[in-house]
């Protein structure tokens, strides 16, 4: 049976034969597999999956100007874990001039890595690109209070876990703003063009990465490497290390940690597989 997620169809639960697909909407996804439920299944399942799936690197094709379509698949045939998936994402930053978003597909922000990486009495900050009051309408998040803030290197600075979610070409996290024992979760840079934080916060920050694609792909570490702002022998660890215990993350509460994500095709599928 396969599984699709698609923003506008709801969970369909009358399909004719266990060959139909189940469409499972942007909503449906949320009430089914809240960001605890996932961060639990990936702490317990990312060690032993990331040694039994096979995940080439990801295609990633260039459309039109500033236009591209990144292809990320991952299989196993392990009766464990007997499955084969596939993320397309597709990412047209000019839909934002007619009111569509600028990347979709399927799409998985984690915090498992701020789990390992921030300090327990954490506040958060979340950066994005104008769709701040869709956190405050999430059910999702009982007990939390959402406030907007217009000025971002004002408030950067009270952040305790600062989370960046863009296709941004120029730095928006000045890393002289960040704040002794910040956290700084960095999503949305996937070719070196892009750039979410500057030198200064790499250069303060113990880097942590998802996966090794990070190293060529994320234009953060891509431009601090060749400018020596930091060398690759200096990566702290990769999300599975940190989990598996391998690698240690935080070492102080002034310390500043720093995480990478470029997107990871085993998460992916262990997402996928929770549903």
């Amino acid at each position: 049976m396969a599984a699709t997620t698609n923003k506008d169809e709801a969970i369909s639960t009358s399909a004719s034969s266990s060959s139909s697909p189940v469409f499972i909407s942007t909503e449906t996804l949320f009430t089914i597999l809240t960001h605890h439920t996932l961060m639990n299944h990936l702490q317990s399942t990312l060690p032993k999956a990331s040694t039994i799936l096979q995940t080439p690197i990801r295609q990633h094709h260039s459309l039109f100007p500033s236009s591209s379509l990144l292809l990320m698949p991952s299989w196993s045939s392990s009766p464990s874990l007997p499955y084969i998936g596939v993320k397309l994402v597709t990412h047209f930053p000019q839909n934002s001039s007619i009111n569509l978003p600028g990347v979709q597909g399927s799409y998985v922000l984690f915090s498992l890595a701020s789990k390992y990486l921030a300090r327990h009495d954490s506040e958060v900050l979340v950066m994005n690109s104008g769709k701040g009051d869709k956190f405050g309408q999430s059910g999702e998040f009982g007990g939390v209070s959402f406030e907007g803030c217009g000025c971002l290197d004002e408030v950067v600075g009270f952040g305790d876990i600062v989370s960046c979610a863009t296709n941004s070409e120029t730095p928006l996290v000045k890393g002289v703003r960040l704040k002794g024992g910040a956290h700084l979760d960095l999503v949305g840079s996937f070719k070196p063009s892009m750039m979410e934080c500057d030198d200064e916060a790499i250069r303060r920050g113990k880097v942590f990465v998802d996966n090794e694609a990070a190293l060529v792909e994320a234009g953060e570490l891509v431009g601090a490497f060749e400018r020596g702002v930091i060398k690759r022998d200096e990566i702290g660890g990769s999300l599975v290390e940190l989990v598996r215990g391998d690698k240690v993350g935080r070492s102080s509460s002034e310390q500043i940690t720093v995480f990478m994500s470029v997107g990871s095709a085993v998460v992916d599928m262990l997402a996928a597989v929770c549903l």
